[in-house]
């Protein structure tokens, strides 16, 4: 794997990190990701409505559960709560006209949220939106629904690995090694998929001509903040922060719309290393530029 001296070349880290620190105050990114978490906040139900109401009608027993399990992991308890009450609610509630009205609805509340993504990641390029509305909304809407099958599909991965994992404990009995690799199969299956979320995100996101990445600086830099962040904030959640004392039922939509702004200033950081280093490299895109140089 390529060094960070290999992206850097003769620019030091600490300049780098100089560097990479005007950028984010130049470009907002603070104000950039309470935006997102705006629009993420008004997005985030709509599609899990969706994204529960589809399940019913998938053949894959226990989804539902493995996808809740996960968010009582990877999220504060109040804002898991709060997921789990939309969760029970539409599950009970779950009919066709539901699906219906909430595809549309869905389509429309949840790209906007990646079109903010959009634009916010042209102000890390330094560039304005040249593509048109329709095919920007476009673009958005592909993600949204590329998004919603990749966690439909990492959630079938690990239903079915559980299922596996009980045929082979079948076999060979509760093995350690074997209980310790699916154990961990979760969390490989989702920090591949969030590999790929965020390598989309910087591809199709900004208005730049690029080559597609699975693997850039920014995109791992900004899974391990990503996890490193939410871990952290859940463990300062659940052992300092009462904001339920304080501010009663609205403590967990608090809490889920500090998540959501940590995961939208983690984003728009990764872009930011991504672009500055494209900035370090001679052949590479400079300010302003919209297309490789020849």
């Amino acid at each position: 794997m390529a060094s960070w001296s290999h992206f850097l070349g003769d620019v030091t880290r600490t300049q780098f990190l100089k560097d990479l620190y005007a950028e984010i105050q130049d470009d907002n990114v603070f104000n950039g990701a309470a935006a997102l978490a705006y629009y993420w906040m008004l997005a985030i139900f709509p599609a899990l409505i969706f994204l529960l109401s589809l399940l019913p009608f998938l053949p894959i027993p226990n989804l539902e559960d493995a996808i809740m399990d996960f968010m009582g992991e990877a999220l504060p308890q109040e804002a898991a709560g709060l997921f789990s009450n939309v969760l029970s609610q539409t599950v009970e509630s779950s009919s066709g006209g539901l699906l219906s009205f909430g595809l549309l609805f869905t389509l429309w509340s949840a790209s906007a949220g990646l079109y903010a993504i959009m634009q916010q990641l042209n102000i890390t390029y330094d560039i304005k939106e040249g593509r048109s509305f329709v095919k920007a909304r476009g673009v958005s809407i592909l993600l949204t629904l590329g998004f919603l099958l990749m966690i439909i599909g990492a959630f079938a991965l690990i239903v079915f690995g559980g299922t596996l994992q009980e045929w082979l404990a079948s076999f060979v009995g509760r093995n350690p090694v074997l209980l310790a690799f699916f154990a961990s199969l979760r969390w490989i299956i989702i920090i591949a998929l969030l590999l790929l979320g965020f390598s989309m995100i910087y591809y199709f996101g900004p208005n730049v001509e690029q080559k597609f990445k699975f693997i850039t600086p920014g995109s791992v830099l900004g899974v391990a903040l990503l996890v490193a962040a939410s871990l952290g904030f859940s463990f300062y959640v659940s052992n300092f922060g009462n904001y339920a004392a304080t501010y009663g039922s609205l403590g967990a939509v608090i809490i889920l719309l500090l998540w959501l702004y940590l995961a939208g200033f983690v984003i728009l950081v990764g872009s930011e290393i991504n672009a500055l280093l494209e900035h370090y490299n001679p052949e590479g895109k400079q300010k302003g530029d919209k297309f490789e140089r020849a």
